[in-house]
C-alpha cells in the first residue's frame, strides 16, 4: 500500500544581489528574535518559575518592533521571525519533556542561517518560487522534479558556511512500497569495512576525509597565517568550508546509495544500537569514526524502511556480537580491536570477525521478532557456563552457510 508522507526537496538556487542582502538582514532578525525570547524564557523561569507561551512571545514581538532600538525588525517579513519563536517554543518542550537540552543561544559565526517560510511568507505558481519582500523569483537548479501536482507547504532558505545558498522545499508525497521480498540482512558496522552484511560482504570505507586531509590541512594551514578581521581571511575560511561541503557531499551521497541499495534488497534490515557519542570519547578512533558517520547511516535507514515498508530491527548495543561464536554459541571472554580472525576454544570455528558479528546480528535480530520480545545482552548461566539465547541463535542461523575458515574440529575434543 503506498505511503503519504511530508517529504523535503532540496535544491541549490542563486540569488541575486538584492535578494542576498534582503535573505541575509532576514537570516540576522529571526537570529536576534530567537536569542531575545530565549533570554526572556531564561529570566522568567530563572526569576519566576514561569514558563512563556507562544502566544506571549509572538505579542513581545509586536512590541519589539515599535521601539526605536528594534525598529529594523519590522523592514523583514514577519513569517521568518514568527516560525524562530515556534521552533524555540518547540526547544524548550522537549527540554521541559527531558528529550533534549537546554536550548542554547544562535551564534552568528557558528550556527546555521537559515529561515523558514510557511504558506503566507512565499508565493508558488507555475514552478516559480518567490518569497516575501521579494520582487522576483528565485532562480532554482532544478536537480530533480517535484511530486506531479504538489505544492511547497513551507520553504526553508539556508546558507552553509562555503557560501552556497540552498531552498528547501516541503511537499506531500505519495511512495510506492518496494517489492515484496523474504530475505533478511545484519549490518556490522566498522571502520576499516564501512558496513559488513551477514552474507559475507565487506562494504568498503570510502575515507572521504582521509581523502580530502591534504586539501584541507593545506587550506587550514593558508587561514592560520590571515590577519583576522581581514578580507583575506575570509575568502581563506571560505575555502576551508569548501573542502568541508565537498567530503560532507560525498559522504552523504554513498550513504544514500548504500542504504537504498540495502532497503531495495531486504525485507528486515538488523543493527547494533551504537553509542557513537561515547565511542568519539575514544581519541585514537575519534576522527575515524566521525568520518564513518554511523549516526547518519541509521538516520538514513531508519526513514527509509518506513518509506518502503521494511522491518528494521535495532538489538541492544551491549549484545557480545562479536565475541559470540556463531557456530556453537559460546561467548568469548575478551577480544582485542586489533583481532581480526579468532578461533572458539570450544567448537574449534574459525571464524572472520566483523563477518561472525553481522551473522550474530542478524540471528539476535530474528530470534527477537520470532520470540516477540527485545534483544537483551546475554549473560551466562551460573550452571551450564552457556548463553541463554544459545537455542534461539542457532535456530535463526539454520538456514544460513557455515562460517567455518579453517579446517577445525566440528565437535569440542
Amino acid at each position: 500500500m503506498a505511503r503519504q508522507v511530508k517529504r523535503a526537496f532540496r535544491y541549490r538556487f542563486y540569488p541575486t544581489d538584492e535578494q542576498m542582502a534582503e535573505l541575509s538582514r532576514t537570516f540576522g532578525c529571526a537570529r536576534l528574535v530567537y536569542n531575545k525570547a530565549l533570554e526572556e524564557h531564561t529570566r522568567a523561569w530563572g526569576d519566576e518559575q514561569r514558563r512563556i507561551s507562544y502566544v506571549q512571545s509572538s505579542a513581545a514581538l509586536t512590541g519589539w518592533k515599535k521601539t526605536a532600538e528594534l525598529a529594523f525588525l519590522a523592514e523583514v517579513s514577519s513569517v521568518p521571525l514568527q516560525q524562530a519563536l515556534r521552533h524555540l517554543q518547540t526547544a524548550f518542550s522537549n527540554f521541559f519533556a527531558r528529550r533534549a537540552k537546554y536550548p542554547r543561544f544562535k551564534s552568528r559565526k557558528k550556527s546555521r542561517a537559515s529561515a523558514e517560510y510557511t504558506r503566507s511568507g512565499f508565493k508558488w505558481r507555475g514552478g516559480r518560487l518567490t518569497l516575501a519582500k521579494m520582487a522576483e523569483p528565485l532562480d532554482i537548479r532544478w536537480s530533480r522534479p517535484l511530486p506531479q501536482g504538489a505544492e511547497p507547504s513551507t520553504v526553508t532558505v539556508s546558507r552553509d558556511s562555503a557560501g552556497r545558498w540552498f531552498v528547501s522545499l516541503l511537499c506531500e508525497d505519495v511512495i510506492a512500497p518496494a517489492l515484496a521480498t523474504a530475505a533478511a540482512v545484519g549490518i556490522d558496522a566498522g571502520i576499516a569495512s564501512l558496513v559488513t552484511l551477514s552474507t559475507g560482504e565487506k562494504i568498503a570505507n570510502p575515507k572521504h576525509e582521509r581523502r580530502n586531509r591534504v586539501r584541507l590541512a593545506r587550506t587550514q594551514r593558508e587561514l592560520s597565517r590571515k590577519a583576522k578581521g581581514s578580507n583575506n581571511r575570509e575568502k581563506a575560511r571560505r575555502k576551508v568550508a569548501r573542502v568541508h561541503a565537498r567530503i560532507a557531499d560525498r559522504r552523504r551521497d554513498f550513504l544514500h546509495k548504500l542504504t537504498t541499495r540495502l532497503v531495495r534488497e531486504n525485507q528486515t534490515v538488523v543493527i547494533e544500537d551504537l553509542t557513537v557519542r561515547n565511542l568519539l570519547k575514544n581519541h585514537s578512533l575519534a576522527r575515524a569514526i566521525s568520518d564513518a558517520a554511523w549516526t547518519e547511516l541509521r538516520s538514513i535507514l531508519t526513514y527509509k524502511c518506513a518509506w518502503y515498508g521494511r522491518d528494521l530491527i535495532v538489538i541492544d548495543r551491549f549484545f557480545p556480537s562479536s565475541r559470540l561464536c556463531g557456530n556453537c554459541g559460546t561467548v568469548r571472554d575478551t577480544l582485542p580491536l586489533n583481532t581480526r580472525e579468532w578461533t572458539c576454544d570450544h567448537c574449534g570455528a574459525v571464524h572472520d570477525r566483523d563477518v561472525n558479528a553481522a551473522r550474530n546480528i542478524l540471528a539476535a535480530g530474528l530470534a527477537a521478532t520470532a520470540c516477540g520480545g527485545g534483544v537483551r545482552p546475554q549473560r551466562e548461566s551460573s550452571r551450564l557456563r552457556q548463553p541463554p539465547m544459545k537455542q534461539e541463535t542457532r535456530r535463526a542461523t539454520a538456514g544460513l552457510p557455515p562460517l567455518k575458515r579453517g579446517k577445525g574440529p566440528s565437535k569440542p575434543p
